[in-house]
């Protein structure tokens, strides 16, 4: 018997028992170590999904049964994968990746969060040494701007909230502002490209104002709601005369897997992708396990016991870390 966090209706918060099934040939199960909570995608949830709703999309769980065709996984190990905010995690072994030995599961777990961004820096037509800036420095995108750096990007990092700018000076992303450097020479017309992470439509309208001609503007915030009175015609315009790619920041735009061509297995299909969402998040793991993008300080792990405590803390602004984790040793 295991048990999970549920939405069972607007704002309410439960935590649920639930029955795991056998495992198939190729799963592998365990109990969960830690969770990482969405806070923009899982808070819109609990305003108006479909409920039950169980959130959560990033575990990282210790491998326990282990099923009869699988290998390179054995008792013990720690694995990453896409799972809920549940007590035990069972997937296909495709679909989880190895942690670094020695790596603390409330560092691993951000790697889901890295995932997103990932996606961009693989489609992206911005080449190390371009000016790149990140809207937004919430969790996604103080990520976001590490990666921009890691790749050799000219990264400025714009965040009205002084509280998040501020970690993210603490952190190595010294170029930061409060608003989009509109009409400033030293932007406009010479950036590569903008990643949006606030999902503001004025950010978006900016973002096309400043980006180079044919410069991208990438939006990877969910716009959940509206923001201004802002037209659609002011974007299209900014758009059409300064000549602009705007497009979706959608993660799932590579494929899951890279599968290379078989004779064999034509009709199942194959990609030959060089990048793959478990590319990225293997990339993630490694450029946080080798420290580059520090988290230190900025991760709050809480207990899921009480989910309507959880929710309520994010509901009225009480956390100041960007990271919030789920520790799951105490209801296992």
């Amino acid at each position: 018997m295991g048990r999970e966090i549920v939405f069972t209706g607007k704002r309410k918060f439960e935590l649920a028992d639930y029955d795991d099934g056998p495992i198939a040939p190729h799963e592998v199960q365990g109990r969960t170590l830690v969770t990482l909570v969405s806070p923009g995608t899982e808070l819109a949830w609990a305003d108006g999904g479909d409920f039950p709703l169980r959130p959560g999309y990033a575990a990282v769980f210790e491998a326990e049964e282990i099923g009869s065709a699988v290998s390179g996984i054995k008792p013990g190990d720690r694995l990453l994968c896409m799972g809920a905010h549940r007590s035990t995690q069972k997937f296909d072994t495709r679909y989880v990746v190895k942690l670094p030995v020695g790596m603390a599961p409330e560092t691993a777990v951000v790697a889901r969060l890295m995932g997103v961004t990932m996606t961009t820096l693989m489609t992206t037509t911005a080449r190390a040494g371009d000016k790149v800036i990140i809207c937004g420095a919430g969790p996604v995108g103080y990520l976001a701007a590490h990666q921009c750096r890691i790749a050799g990007y000219e990264v400025t990092l714009v965040e009205p909230d002084e509280r998040r700018r501020a970690q993210a000076i603490r952190s190595g992303i010294v170029n930061t502002l409060a608003t989009m450097p509109v009409g400033d020479p030293e932007y406009v017309g010479s950036v590569a490209l903008v990643i949006d992470c606030s999902g503001h439509e004025q950010a978006v309208l900016d973002g096309c104002k400043v980006v180079r001609r044919r410069g991208e503007v990438v939006l990877v915030g969910v716009p959940w709601k509206a923001n201004t009175a802002i037209l659609a015609q002011e974007i299209l315009h900014a758009i059409f005369f300064n000549f602009v790619v705007l497009r979706s920041g959608w993660e799932w735009e590579v494929p899951l897997l890279s599968r290379a061509f078989v004779w064999e297995e034509l009709y199942e299909g194959y990609n030959n992708a060089s990048h793959s969402t478990f590319t990225g998040l293997a990339k993630a793991l490694k450029w946080l396990s080798e420290r580059r993008i520090p988290v230190d300080g900025l991760v709050r792990s809480l207990n899921p016991i009480d989910p309507a405590a959880v929710y309520g803390a994010l509901l009225n602004r009480e956390i100041d870390e960007p990271f919030v984790v789920l520790d799951w040793s105490g209801a296992n």
